[in-house]
């Protein structure tokens, strides 16, 4: 076995073994695996908005049911919203629900009350926010510059639709099993339609027949942009209680990839995805959970909630939700998901990336350990690195990985003097001529979820690297001297809030290092095991997608659950993404998965059904790259599994101890390596409040809170209880 397979699989291994932690946490589930019901379920009324928890409501209509004790009927009922009767908007629909869609609710508080003849029934409060946003954001990211036809300051614009067809013969086959090229959608005019033998064919999941024509609404709600594609006859009704039948009722979430920190609006990621139109999917993404676009978790998961409001008040009602993406997008799914836990059911990140804050310190590493070894005036006399030398402390092969990654994102995320879009030069931070300005930097962008700086007021960092004996296992296994070591540690220092590098260690800011792991911009993936997760992934070359992180995620499932049972590892020998297949395989894999969790009645928990339910045949696996398994021993050898500056300094693959506890500083700690009185001095000074315990959790280490909140609470609140309605006597 050759030493790069034995490397693989212990890095692999160190997922194995660890000590579960309990979790303990209400989850609030967005239409996760909910079923329709007609009748309550005793002999009290009850009122229920179907497309959202009722505080949570936007633009000012909402889908409401009422379900009514056996034996009383829908016309002995009486419907009033803040006191006006809307009886009228109630019908017994065709999906069997006693509903209507409510609109012209105002923002704030509003109540509906269902009333029998008796003078009994029940009341609910559905709180109506503006479709302009936020909802649970708290104060919007300011300034903000809207798209052109915005109609107001908030971004508000009608809905627009433009229709798609897929032509007869592309691609060659018909029925949602292998699909059409996503490329070869052309525009429909309904005015001017192809001739029926002009459009393909389509056969659903469901066994419906249709021909293959794509509806798209775009639309803005939050400040931002939203579209969502659907199978639709143009010449057909379609309304939420009797959809069109060729819809599923499954959504599919495409993200895009980055992490950015706009301020103005975008553009929605590409909705025109093949595989999951043409098996009757409806697909909907959002500008603001495109990583690249806006790197907020709240915001991220805000605008999810907002669209998916959309689709049920519009559509339907949602069976299950499933995201995809690579890279950012892979980042955007499992930070929501374990943040908002059910916005997605099942997930599929590709070329993955855990959260954004926990990926900081790898960028910080990077960015410091570049600044010392490319700079060979920055050496004591007598020390030289060679590129094998500085590979064994950033724990990559190929120093092009860390060139790329902080070209890319320090100074974009981290230099409040950097620009950033929507913000004129005017009105961006300098510390000399505009110190009040707006800093371009990831922390101040999520100000509400870290808090401020009592020194200056700007947001806090949750990045440390105080007590980081960087290149610690190189230095054991003899791949780099003493005099290197030394050198590194003592000369490496750190960024002041303005990312200047400055010669001491920088300490992360409190409490924002507890508020980024309470918010899930450190994912503790302690509500992770609410969701299916597939990941795809393939080798990296050295383009900063270090495959590890899959298997970060993998053990912090561990910790958390003493389990990993609901996250799955496709590899493959394709960079960075796996198998040129996995994919649309990824999507059908998940379907199945989830209609089997859909179908179990039994009660366990939704966790429990997750692991249970998952078919056989949905395992780890590995592939050529061409939609072929291959032998297990295949992938370790092409997917190759590095490691980061923080693990070779000795954290565990988990990666997610922002801050470490520290310890005294030892000379028997680093036997049998030994350092002279002069080195040793230098190590002291280095470290003169000792050094990292990887042992013991970080620093505010702690789970994230679901469902929070930071409307009027700096830092967040959760949200608490799902507002239910609440019966009255005669």
């Amino acid at each position: 076995m050759s030493s790069i397979h034995k490397a693989n699989r212990h890095v692999r291994a160190q997922v194995r073994g660890r000590p579960a932690r309990l979790l303990l946490a209400v989850v609030a589930v967005v239409a996760a695996f909910a079923p329709i019901i007609s009748r309550a379920q005793d002999t009290d009324l009850t009122i229920e908005v179907i497309s959202n928890r009722a505080d949570l409501i936007s633009a000012g209509d909402a889908l409401v049911a009422i379900a009514l004790p056996e034996g009383v009927e829908s016309t002995n009922v009486r419907v009033d919203l803040n006191g006006a009767d809307v009886t009228n908007d109630f019908a017994v629909r065709a999906n069997g629900r006693f509903a209507a869609r409510l609109s012209d609710l105002a923002i704030g508080d509003n109540e509906v009350t269902a009333t029998l003849p008796d003078g009994s029934g029940a009341r609910l409060v559905i709180t109506n926010h503006p479709n302009g946003g936020p909802i649970f954001s708290g104060p919007q990211v300011m300034p903000w510059v809207c798209q052109a036809g915005a109609v107001d300051v908030q971004c508000n614009a009608p809905e627009t639709y433009e229709f798609f067809y897929m032509p007869s013969g592309v691609g060659g086959v018909s029925g949602g099993t292998a699909g059409y090229s996503a490329g070869g959608f052309q525009s429909y005019d309904k005015d001017n339609p192809p001739s029926p033998d002009q459009i393909a064919q389509t056969t659903t999941d469901q066994g419906v027949t249709v021909p293959y024509i794509v509806r798209v609404e775009t639309g803005y709600q939050n400040r931002d942009q939203y579209a969502i594609a659907v199978l639709y006859n143009p010449a057909g009704d379609w309304q939420p209680w009797e959809p069109q039948s060729q819809w599923n009722h499954k959504v599919l979430i495409p993200h895009g990839a980055s992490c950015g920190i706009d301020h103005k609006t975008g553009t929605a990621p590409d909705v025109l995805d093949d595989a999951a139109l043409s098996r009757g999917f409806a697909v909907m993404s959002t500008a603001l959970n495109n990583a690249g676009h806006n790197c907020n978790v709240v915001t991220q998961a805000e605008s999810m909630v907002m669209a998916k409001e959309r689709i049920v008040e519009q559509y339907g009602e949602i069976r299950y939700t499933i995201g995809t993406g690579c890279s950012g997008g892979s980042l955007a799914q499992q930070q929501v998901a374990n943040a908002y836990p059910g916005i997605y059911q099942g997930i599929l990140p590709q070329c993955s990336f855990p959260d954004a804050w926990s990926t900081g310190q790898q960028l910080v590493d990077y960015h410091l350990i570049r600044a010392y070894v490319e700079h060979p005036d920055r050496w004591s006399p007598g020390v030289v690195w060679t590129p094998a030398e500085i590979a064994a402390i950033e724990g990559h092969p190929n120093h092009v990985n860390s060139i790329i990654l902080d070209s890319l994102y320090f100074t974009a995320l981290g230099d409040p003097t950097n620009p950033c879009a929507g913000v004129t030069d005017a009105e961006r931070y300098d510390p000399e001529t505009n110190p009040g300005g707006v800093r371009c930097t990831l922390a101040d962008y999520t100000i509400n979820i870290l808090g401020a700086r009592g020194s200056d007021g700007f947001a806090g960092r949750p990045l440390d690297n105080v007590g980081i004996q960087y290149g610690l296992d190189a230095l054991k296994k003899g791949l780099i001297s003493q005099a290197q070591f030394v050198d590194l540690n003592a000369r490496i220092g750190g960024a002041d809030i303005d990312a200047v590098w400055v010669p001491e260690r920088v300490a992360a800011d409190r409490p924002a290092l507890a508020n980024a792991y309470r918010s899930g911009g450190i994912n503790e993936a302690n509500n992770l095991n609410q969701v299916a997760i597939i990941d795809l992934r393939g080798p990296d070359p050295g383009a900063f997608h270090d495959a590890y992180r899959a298997f970060a995620v993998r053990a912090r499932l561990e910790r958390e659950h003493g389990t990993y049972a609901n996250q799955v590892i496709w590899e493959g020998t394709v960079p960075l993404l796996g198998d040129v297949q996995y994919t649309t395989q990824g999507l059908v894999a998940m379907d199945r998965w989830l209609a089997a969790v859909e179908q179990d009645t039994s009660g366990l928990s939704l966790a429990e059904k997750i692991i249970k339910d998952k078919p056989a045949d949905i395992h780890d696996q590995c592939s050529t790259g061409l939609g072929q398994k291959a032998t297990d021993e295949t992938c370790p050898l092409i997917v190759q599994l590095y490691t980061t500056p923080r693990m070779v300094a000795g954290e565990g693959i988990s990666t997610d101890q922002n801050k470490c506890q520290l310890k005294p500083h030892r000379r028997s700690d680093y036997l049998p390596v030994e350092f002279t009185q002069a080195q040793w001095t230098q190590l002291e000074t280095a470290f003169p409040t000792g050094v990292c315990d990887w042992s013991k959790p970080g620093v505010d280490q702690q789970d994230t809170i679901p469902w929070m909140t930071y409307n009027d609470v700096v830092g967040g609140a959760p949200l608490g209880d799902t507002p239910a309605s609440v019966p009255f006597s005669g």
